[in-house]
């Protein structure tokens, strides 16, 4: 018996890792090809989206306004899943996942996506562009500069 639902849960996991993977990269697909409807509607009515830049926080209100917005004009942004890593416990999802964009090359995205009804949502998104160790003493100084002003 033990067996059964040791491979139910295992079962369960692996099917819950398909459709979080199907969110992630329908999540990439509808921002390449600009489609703010069903892009949006993978995210959770709190969800918060961290862009690149410093000031990005945005509550999924408000990044709803600047990604129709953007996305009126026909752009989105397209970034490439390379390998992603999923972690599940219960009604709670976090992962981490490396993306390629072809103008800027590698990124990283991380977040969190929840359980609801069957369905999973972001409910945090982070995209943040790595910078190597060893650029990051020049980088920082410029950024820190930057931000004064």
């Amino acid at each position: 018996m033990i067996k059964i639902l040791l491979l139910v849960l295992v079962l369960n996991i692996n099917n819950d890792k398909i459709l979080i993977n199907k969110t992630l990269n329908d999540l990439h697909k509808y921002a390449s090809e600009a489609d703010g409807e069903n892009y949006l509607k993978l995210f959770d009515d709190n969800a918060i989206f961290y862009g690149t830049d410093a000031t990005e926080r945005w509550h999924i209100i408000d990044f709803r306004k600047y990604a129709l917005n953007r996305f009126k004009t026909g752009t989105g942004w397209t970034y490439f899943p390379i390998k992603r890593n999923i972690y599940i416990n219960e009604k709670t999802a976090w992962f981490d996942e490396e993306l390629e964009n072809e103008k800027y090359g590698i990124f990283r995205g991380t977040g969190v996506l929840i359980k609801k009804n069957n369905k999973w949502l972001i409910t945090q998104y982070n995209l943040l562009l790595p910078i190597p160790n060893e650029l990051l003493i020049d980088y920082s100084k410029e950024i820190k500069e930057l931000l004064k002003n």
